[in-house]
């Protein structure tokens, strides 16, 4: 996508050869910042801290991250190390343990020696990969809109209400959820986008909104708990998120507060769809809200919001008395019966083991 006419990826691979650059999304909207990574720690710290955030992201981050540990020390023993090393920053999203999985695997049949360049060329086709499995999601979830438009009145938007932020900051470009809205503004079919605020963390004000405002997309910034009143009203037709994590079964992982769109969807017969690259399946996981493990984060993300203050300083401020502890699981889990379906790089299928499978037969083994 493009920054102030300037295309960017949300990572790639710095001057030297040796390192990343990355956009540091902690302090969107209000700055634009590169900065540039070239140690292990870094890497965990950049996912860890959300510099970078979004599960396929997260992987094409710890993919590079292996191969600057290749760079440094490319034994059997560093291999091993820098897995464990980054796949305990974030416990929740796929992606991560996916995308450390297939650099090992890679890696593992190469004498040490030539190992650093085989780990920079996986994981270029990985960011590469993801950009198109995006692209892929783009176009199956424009043809859900292209249906929707077509009962619509000429020139009336399709209203679209998404939860957190599943664009090209949480990807290496296009996004997930977000792909099919920015190809049907493409090709001319008019929406609207209602933004969820999607608290703790604001990514929805902060970033999605952010992406609308940079791609044109008409939008509208909304509270978390505003979404069944609109939906209530007619005044959306159609919900669309991401997922960190999907199971066998079709459960779906999300930020959290996905669950409670989902069931007020549900209630109001709103179609609910999940963009969904096939990396994010966990094919060993079959009972989403027993299985998958909710990553519990600090308790001051929820006590202190960041800003811009009316004098340009972007500061935290506390929102909630000193001595009241918070809790923050940044996660929770859908279940497949209120999804309407899952909008996949190879089509859209039934948040279903068998709909699944039916997409993807070559996983029937893992899957049973």
């Amino acid at each position: 996508m493009k920054v102030a006419d300037r295309h960017y990826r949300t990572i790639w691979v710095g001057e030297d050869g040796r390192s990343v650059d990355i956009i540091d999304q902690r302090w969107l909207p209000h700055e634009f910042r590169v900065v540039n990574v070239g140690t292990v720690d870094g890497i965990a710290t950049a996912i860890r801290d959300m510099w970078v955030r979004g599960a396929p992201l997260i992987g094409v981050t710890a993919a590079y991250g292996v191969a600057i540990q290749m760079n440094d020390d490319p034994s059997d023993a560093a291999l091993d190390r820098v897995w464990d090393h980054l796949h305990e920053t974030r416990p929740t999203a796929i992606n991560l343990r996916w995308a450390l999985d297939e650099m090992k695997r890679v890696l593992s049949p190469y004498a040490p020696a030539d190992r650093a360049t085989a780990a920079w060329r996986r994981a270029a086709e990985i960011a590469d990969e993801d950009i198109e499995l995006n692209r892929s999601i783009g176009r199956h979830g424009l043809e859900v809109i292209r249906q929707i438009a077509a009962k619509k009145k000429p020139g009336e938007p399709v209203n679209i209400l998404t939860h957190c932020n599943a664009g090209w900051l949480a990807t290496v470009d296009y996004g997930t959820a977000t792909a099919p809205i920015y190809l049907a503004t493409e090709a001319g079919i008019p929406v609207h986008v209602y933004v969820d605020e999607t608290r703790p963390r604001n990514q929805g004000a902060q970033l999605t909104a952010w992406e609308m405002a940079g791609h044109g997309v008409p939008h509208t910034l909304v509270v978390d708990n505003a979404g069944g009143h609109f939906m209530q009203h007619g005044m959306v037709d159609m919900v669309i998120v991401g997922t960190d994590r999907t199971t066998a079964n079709g459960d779906v992982c999300n930020k959290i507060g996905t669950y409670l769109k989902a069931l007020a969807a549900h209630d109001n017969g709103v179609p609910f769809y999940v963009g969904l690259p096939s990396p994010t399946i966990d094919w060993t996981v079959r009972d989403g809200v027993k299985e998958i493990p909710i990553e519990e984060r600090s308790a001051d993300e929820v006590s202190f919001v960041q800003g811009k203050t009316a004098s340009g300083e972007i500061a935290q401020v506390r929102i909630s008395p000193e001595n009241s502890p918070g809790a923050n699981p940044a996660f929770d889990v859908t279940p497949a019966r209120l999804i309407t379906g899952l909008i996949t790089e190879r089509g859209i299928a039934e948040a279903s083991p068998e709909g699944l499978l039916a997409l993807f037969p070559e996983r029937a083994r893992s899957a049973a």
